[in-house]
C-alpha cells in the first residue's frame, strides 16, 4: 500500500502556540512567457506533537486529515537543527 499524502520542505519561522508551528515553504519558478525567475512563499500550520521544534529548524510536514480550522500539515522529521552561535567573549567585553 502506498502512502500518496504530499510533502513539503520548510523552515520554522514560529512556535509560539502549543503543538503547532509556523513553517514557510519558499518556491522559485520561471515566468511561462517572460523568463524572469519569480521568488514567492506560503506559510504553513502545522501539527507538533513533541513541542521540541525551535525557529529556524528545517522540516518536513506531511498532509493530514484536519486537526483545525488552519491546521491540515504535521511535521514528519527534523531535517536540520538551527545552531544559535553563541557570542564570544571578545564581543561581551566591548
Amino acid at each position: 500500500m502506498t502512502n500518496n499524502r504530499r510533502r513539503i520542505k520548510g523552515t520554522v519561522i514560529s512556535n509560539k502556540m502549543q503543538k503547532t508551528v509556523v513553517v514557510r515553504v519558499d518556491i522559485v519558478r520561471r515566468h511561462p512567457l517572460y523568463g524572469k525567475i519569480m521568488r514567492s512563499s506560503q506559510k504553513y500550520m502545522a501539527h507538533d506533537e513533541s513541542g521540541q521544534i525551535q525557529v529556524g529548524d528545517i522540516v518536513q510536514i506531511v498532509e493530514t486529515r484536519p486537526i483545525s480550522k488552519n491546521k491540515r500539515w504535521a511535521v514528519e522529521k527534523v531535517l536540520e537543527h538551527h545552531q544559535v552561535l553563541a557570542p564570544s567573549i571578545d564581543e561581551v567585553t566591548e
